[in-house]
């Protein structure tokens, strides 16, 4: 077992350490939602292809950053295809760190597209303008490509503070860029969907809430427009339970998202219907899970088994709460 493996099991027994935080598990037990487990029918296959990135932002749970050299091979992605073409799941979900590092995503996209699924892609929009990636926008727009697109505020100080200075500027260049390229046009298919963390240890305001201002500022202020946003809960995993543990909130903000549980939630958390493949073909109930080290079995996507994986046990901890907890979070944001 690596070391990175070591660590991520040493923070999951952290949390799950905490006194006076009932463990998820027994919650949801209470709520008479125990075992909590997967659908029939996997609907989304994540993929992590690398978690090189170009920013280092504060809440980013896979500690994602210019120094990491983690990346997807070809062999791995080749694989998740055959997976995904094999067993009928009709979406692909691109993550990172930031995708567009990994050199071999415009295959991934074209080889996806061409088997006829949906690609959704999760981007930081700045990694977009850097001049050996400014002619992904465009093929983005070619393939119909999907974007969710992290932006955590409407203001300048508020971004470049959670994500480093210039970034608000380049990001709301990008957005202007997608719209010029049919991203979120009235009767278009392109679509564009915007994400907000919260800047803190607290929890998200409503999502409607804060799409609304969104909507306001961004075409208020610079003509821009976008489908949805997305509310996601930090989860208290990576850099952001780093965050939490320097600045002496860890315990107050599990406080804060255990006594927000919420039982309508559970049954529609995105590991439900997901799977999580890590930049190394290993497989996850989630990114949270992955960044945790907390595998399914089987293992890796060389071992892919539909049987086996459909209505598996999901493997809970703590950590669990920032999906379940006030109006829940996931990918898509708030779930009800």
């Amino acid at each position: 077992m690596n070391t990175s493996v070591d660590t991520s099991f040493d923070r999951f027994a952290e949390l799950d350490a905490l006194k006076g935080i009932q463990p998820f598990a027994e919650k949801i037990r209470e709520a008479g939602l125990y075992p909590l487990k997967s659908n029939a029918a996997i609907k989304t296959l994540q993929v992590n292809i690398g978690k090189a990135c170009n920013l280092m932002c504060r809440h980013c749970h896979v500690e994602a950053g210019a120094h990491r050299t983690e990346s997807m091979s070809l062999d791995t992605m080749s694989r998740c295809l055959q997976v995904l073409a094999d067993n009928g799941i009709p979406t692909l979900d691109i993550t990172g760190g930031a995708p567009e590092l990994n050199p071999n995503l415009p295959w991934l996209i074209n080889e996806a597209r061409s088997l006829g699924h949906q690609v959704l892609i999760r981007t930081n929009l700045a990694v977009l303008e850097m001049p050996e990636y400014a002619y992904l926008p465009e093929l983005y727009a070619d393939r119909g490509v999907e974007i969710n697109a992290s932006l955590p505020c409407y203001s300048k100080n508020n971004t470049d503070r959670q994500r480093g200075p210039g970034v608000f500027s380049a990001s709301i260049r990008m957005l202007s860029r997608l719209n010029e390229l049919g991203y979120a046009q009235a009767g278009g298919s392109l679509k564009l969907n915007l994400v907000y963390n919260p800047g803190g240890a607290y929890l998200p305001p409503a999502q409607h809430d804060v799409e609304a201002e969104y909507r306001r500022v961004l075409l208020g202020q610079f003509g821009i427009r976008f489908n949805k946003l997305f509310t996601i809960t930090n989860s208290p995993v990576g850099r952001f339970l780093a965050f939490l543990r320097d600045s002496g909130n860890l315990h107050c903000y599990m406080e804060q998202l255990a006594s927000a549980f919420n039982p309508a939630t559970v049954d529609r958390v995105m590991c439900r219907d997901m799977l999580s493949v890590g930049w190394d073909g290993r497989l996850y109930d989630c990114d949270f899970n992955q960044m945790l080290g907390l595998q399914c079995l089987p293992a890796h996507i060389d071992r892919f088994s539909r049987v086996a994986l459909q209505e598996r046990e999901i493997i809970l901890g703590n950590h669990c709460y920032a999906c379940a907890a006030g109006t829940g979070s996931s990918c898509g944001g708030a779930v009800v």
